[in-house]
């Protein structure tokens, strides 16, 4: 396509308009709307893989809408009554289908590239990792749309009505949306009982992704393989529906749709565990002594190493051999609703806790200190709860030899620890050496194991 057919379709199609409305609702709704893409680590402006994962997710929306303008796209023909002229000139129907469908494409890619240009630049500024393990996201989500406007126009190529664009708008809305919901989830349960859903391989036939829950998390190469397939296979059955002439013509414009289902769900995961997966690179570690951080959060090792030392050293004074030795990032990504694991050879460190990324100094210290006593046992996406805090508070000042309010957290709920910690920790020093080490030691093989009630072990309730 030559330089003056593009400007000529751009004047003459809803392109410029489609590619529009996509970027500035997306903009918007990132921007104005107060969601979990601004907070923690995997807000989509703090890492490039969180960005490309954001954008996507968008794709909810904003692909019904490329499908949509696709299908308004395809009636100009027959709004504009030229059809029957059309069909009585030289030029071929492919080559004016190429036109049409790849104005239109083209325009929604582009779009598509800004955003995640507009979100990149962002994380440029925030991030000292940069990696191109993002860059297939991206690909597919801005393929997504192409297609899906293709699929618009050949649909309504074959069914000229006015109701056809927003009838598909609609289907297409109902399609993301159960992929995301019921058809597109398993109901199954923990290894405690806990019930809950995981994303099955029909759900990755939608363009749009699940929201981000971890920094490391990624979609597996298969993920981006199968999507693409079914995508192509989407935009050949669009486009072989622009030029059929007769009904034989688009029953077999179907094929290619219909073969790139098929082949797409035998190339997608079946695991859940295949389909969002580890970036091992992005969690490799890097170390300075012995606390470490992931490449990802690499520029944060100077602020962590510090206080990782003290802690260390604070914890084997109170403890002795049976003290951490490292301080180390958790890089285990678990599905939401199981319960956590821990060593106690290691402090974790999460750049999501509160308490941790409110810290800085000698409370950044302490409050290592408290992980490392008391790592929690809240089951992933879940609400902590107050008795760990109070605990953990006890921890930290039975280290100290005073008791401190440990930072993070709401004022509220600082508060109960500190007031439901006093008590606590006035009888735990109250006893003898011996039988505070050995609550210390029940309180920590409650946390490790996460069995057990670690505040009733450091009263001594478990023992009794």
């Amino acid at each position: 396509m030559n330089t003056r057919v593009l400007r000529t379709e751009l004047k003459r199609s809803v392109a410029p308009w489609a590619g529009a409305v996509v970027l500035t609702s997306a903009l918007a709704f990132l921007y104005l709307v107060n969601g979990t893409w601004w907070t923690g680590t995997t807000a989509w402006t703090a890492q490039w893989t969180s960005m490309a994962l954001w954008t996507r997710a968008l794709l909810f929306y904003l692909w019904p809408l490329a499908v949509g303008f696709g299908a308004l796209q395809g009636l100009r023909d027959r709004r504009s009554k030229m059809s029957e002229l059309l069909t009585t000139t030289s030029r071929p129907a492919w080559h004016r289908a190429g036109a049409l469908a790849g104005t239109t494409a083209t325009t929604l890619a582009s779009a598509f590239a800004l955003l995640v240009l507009t979100g990149g630049v962002q994380v440029l500024a925030h991030t000292a990792y940069t990696h191109l393990g993002w860059l297939p996201i991206s690909l597919v989500g801005a393929l997504s749309l192409a297609a899906g406007a293709v699929l618009g126009m050949g649909a309504a190529r074959a069914l000229p009505s006015v109701l056809t664009p927003p009838l598909l708008t609609v289907g297409a809305f109902a399609f993301t949306a159960l992929m995301q919901t019921t058809l597109g989830r398993t109901q199954t349960a923990t290894a405690s009982g806990i019930p809950r859903t995981e994303p099955n391989r029909i759900s990755l036939l939608s363009p749009a992704v699940q929201d981000v829950r971890d920094t490391l998390d990624t979609l597996s190469p298969a993920v981006h393989l199968g999507q693409t397939i079914w995508l192509l296979g989407m935009a050949a059955t669009g486009f072989a529906l622009l030029v059929a002439a007769t009904p034989r013509a688009r029953l077999l414009a179907l094929a290619p749709v219909l073969a790139g289902a098929g082949i797409a769900l035998l190339v997608l995961p079946s695991d859940p565990n295949r389909m969002y997966v580890l970036d091992k690179a992005a969690a490799e570690p890097v170390c300075d002594g012995p606390v470490c951080v992931t490449r990802t959060h690499q520029a944060q090792l100077a602020d962590v190493a510090g206080p990782g030392r003290q802690a260390l050293g604070l914890l084997h004074a109170a403890l002795g051999s049976r003290a951490p030795v490292s301080v180390r990032e958790n890089t285990t990504v678990l599905p939401e609703g199981t319960t956590p694991r821990w060593s106690s050879r290691a402090v974790p460190v999460d750049f999501d806790d509160d308490v941790i990324t409110a810290a800085k100094g000698a409370e950044l210290t302490w409050a290592l200190v408290g992980e490392g006593m008391v790592p929690g046992c809240t089951p992933v996406g879940w609400s902590g709860t107050g008795e760990e805090d109070v605990a953990r508070t006890v921890a930290v000042g039975w280290v100290l030899g005073e008791l401190r309010s440990l930072p993070g957290s709401t004022p509220s709920r600082r508060h109960y620890a500190d007031t439901a910690a006093r008590p606590v920790w006035k009888k735990l020093k109250a006893l003898p050496r011996a039988e505070q080490l050995a609550r210390i030691d029940a309180m920590r093989t409650a946390a490790f194991s996460c069995k057990g009630d670690v505040l009733q072990a450091l009263a001594g309730s478990a023992s009794r």
